[in-house]
């Protein structure tokens, strides 16, 4: 159920029955020389649809851009201030909750967002606990790879080269969700370099020249997009339903 292609009334009716709206949050930067500049928020985006058609949670407009300064030295990146991100979310919090949303999940598809998205929730419960005031609604969030069993999944799909950015991973579920998107250039080296930190965005350009990160995009299929997207939907299903309760 997606919130931007309903009425008014019809939220409000979903009310009745749920407390529990998805956000799906994610970047819009670069991935290598083969990676689309949406995953991002491509793969939050995909699983959460995907998990709706199992269990019809309410699912809100992707938040396509995030904190990505470092890799605003290849073309395309758009990133936002971490006081800005933060904001951001305070103000979805803000708005949901007036309406009687509970229990708010914030579903991210990039790891530099996870560090302000977690401050972000400290500075919505912070308001309330500063005026001695129970919080009326729980927030969570939780990054796509991280839902229960999916990371050891994506080991065991991509033993070698699966690295820390633009990982086959999460090019093969780009894949899944838009194939005419997939790009099938053999960069070189196979696998890139990894180790360094990311920093600032000279330096991470400086580390890795192509924007991949220890990764071997060669790797990316759609059919293991596919098993992905299904796996980490079923695990979200399960992870909104304890939330929910």
């Amino acid at each position: 159920m997606r919130l931007d292609l309903m009425t008014w009334p019809e939220v409000e009716a979903y009310l009745k029955t749920s407390k529990t709206v998805v956000v799906p949050v994610g970047s819009t930067e670069q991935h290598g020389p083969t990676g689309v500049m949406g995953t991002d928020i491509i793969c939050p985006e995909i699983i959460a649809k995907t998990a709706t058609e199992i269990d019809p949670f309410l699912i809100t407009p992707p938040l396509p851009f995030g904190q990505a300064q470092h890799h605003l030295d290849f073309a395309g990146t758009i990133a936002l201030r971490p006081s800005t991100l933060i904001a951001t979310v305070q103000d979805v919090v803000a708005s949901l909750s007036h309406h009687g949303f509970q229990r708010i999940y914030f579903f991210n598809g990039h790891g530099g967002n996870t560090a302000t998205l977690e401050a972000a929730m400290a500075e919505c419960y912070g308001a309330f606990s500063l005026r001695g005031e129970a919080c009326p609604y729980r927030l969570k969030v939780r990054n796509w790879w991280e839902l229960p069993g999916i990371f050891e999944l994506c080991k065991r799909l991509f033993p070698r080269g699966h690295g820390g950015h633009g990982a086959p991973s999460e090019l093969s579920v780009t894949h899944y969700a838009y194939d005419e998107a997939m790009r099938r250039d053999k960069p070189e080296p196979k696998i890139a370099p990894f180790g360094h930190d990311y920093g600032d965005a000279c330096s991470f350009r400086a580390a890795y020249p192509d924007g991949r990160a220890g990764a071997d995009p060669t790797l990316a299929t759609k059919a293991l997009g596919e098993q992905l997207v299904h796996q980490s939907a079923q695990a979200l299903v399960r992870e909104l339903q304890a939330f929910s309760a």
